[in-house]
């Protein structure tokens, strides 16, 4: 489960993102507490979420582009080095009492502006890390490392803002990423797996999409995720509309149900962890469950059915970002990798800005279990569509049979050709 960490250079990595993933946590938190308490409006705080969502959504396949043309180590030291300026200035402008909320506004464009380019450094850096080997391994414990500090985080938060103000949680966040930066630095260079990077030139953007669309088995996981992210991951919305409106639950209740998730969350990365593989057919199954779950807690008739219904969810919820991402990642030239994961990201994290107004309309005017049900329908659905076309264009076939007196169902291939074994193969 833990074999990545083996390795000197991805330990050194891990152990700064556990530091570094807290602090980014709790300046979640306290940013969106912040700008409520400025303003007194919740659009102002969506407002907040957006601008540091948009620039994924606007330039996120250039980021990946000039991911691909440099030096992966000596970017995220760039990167990581600006978020941390950034809380830093937040926390100096909240503590000095100056703070106003186009100040919080900028704060979070501008981290939005740096995690175009950090965000598939970062992915991409996974494998010179760790190689081939154990790339499943370390991009699962990634996602564990993230999902432990969304439990711990917002705790730490929640007893700073209230003890001694927000202004302390940014400052922590942005003293945090001298853990990761003091990682990268401490790195042995001969130890990374080199990668060619892409010369500089025209076209790299559009060479990067014609090179995802001729790979069915990057672009259909890439489409179904993007179905996922846009329609399925609206928790807030949803979570905060059950807590309120459906069970009377207040903040309490909210609190329980994300928390609930992330430890479902924690426990699928680390289930990835151990499984090592990262096949598609795990991805379509996991992605139909995820749906599934979901239709089935819009309709649960009782608060604990409900909350305990959250662990399973972030269990199959997580098992589709990770195994999307391992499959996408190895199945990816290395060249080419920087590209193919900024609009992995670009699709999975611009989504969401897109699907949560539609997603919240279809809430305040149909209710909360209507807008529930209809994003695990829409994942439900999606999921099933794009098996379906894998299985087709791998040349692939239903088989139902019989083995050792229990019913098996499963995928064979029709026939033999190159993009159809490397399909069949990946499912």
């Amino acid at each position: 489960m833990f074999s990545s960490l083996r390795i000197r250079n991805y330990r050194l990595f891990f152990l700064g993102q556990v530091v570094s993933n807290t602090g980014t946590w709790m300046q979640r938190i306290a940013q969106d507490w912040l700008v409520l308490s400025l303003t007194g409006s919740s659009a102002a705080v969506g407002i907040t979420t957006a601008l540091q969502f948009l620039p994924m959504l606007l330039f996120g396949l250039y980021g990946g582009v000039l991911v691909d043309r440099l030096p992966k180590r000596p970017t995220l030291l760039a990167t990581q080095t600006a978020m941390g300026v950034t809380g830093l200035a937040l926390a100096f402008l909240t503590l000095s009492g100056h703070v106003q909320v186009w100040h919080v506004y900028l704060a979070a464009f501008a981290v939005g502006l740096a995690t175009v380019v950090d965000n598939p450094a970062r992915q991409s850096f996974v494998s010179e890390m760790v190689g081939p080997g154990q790339l499943q391994n370390a991009v699962s414990l990634n996602s564990a490392n993230f999902q432990s500090a969304r439990l711990v985080g917002p705790a730490v938060a929640g007893v700073l803002i209230t003890g001694v103000g927000t202004g302390w949680a940014f400052l922590f966040n942005g003293l945090s990423f001298v853990a990761p930066i003091v990682g990268l630095l401490l790195m042995r260079a001969r130890d990374l797996h080199p990668v060619e990077r892409a010369p500089r030139g025209k076209g790299q953007l559009r060479e990067g999409l014609r090179y995802v669309a001729g790979h069915p088995e990057l672009i259909w996981p890439i489409v179904l995720v993007g179905f996922i992210g846009t329609f399925g991951f609206n928790f807030p919305v949803w979570l905060s509309a059950y807590a309120d409106d459906i069970f009377h639950a207040g903040a309490g209740g909210y609190s329980l149900f994300n928390t609930l998730m992330a430890v479902g969350s924690v426990a699928g990365a680390l289930l990835a962890a151990r499984r090592g593989t990262a096949r598609l057919r795990i991805l379509i199954a996991a992605a139909v469950a995820f749906g599934i779950l979901e239709v089935v807690a819009a309709l649960a008739p009782s608060f604990w059915l409900f909350a305990l219904l959250m662990v399973p969810i972030g269990i199959f919820g997580l098992t589709v970002n990770v195994t999307a991402n391992t499959a996408v990642q190895m199945g990816t030239d290395p060249a080419m990798r920087g590209r193919v994961m900024a609009l992995f990201m670009m699709v999975f994290m611009g989504g969401t800005p897109l699907g949560a107004p539609l997603v919240g309309w279809v809430t305040d005017a149909y209710g909360a279990r209507v807008g529930f049900a209809l994003g695990g329908l829409v994942s439900a659905v999606a999921a099933t569509t794009v098996g379906l076309v894998l299985a087709r264009v791998g040349g692939l076939r239903l088989s139902v049979g019989w083995h050792h007196g229990h019913p098996q169902v499963g995928f064979v291939p029709k026939d033999a050709g190159e993009q159809k074994e490397r399909l069949a193969t990946a499912v």
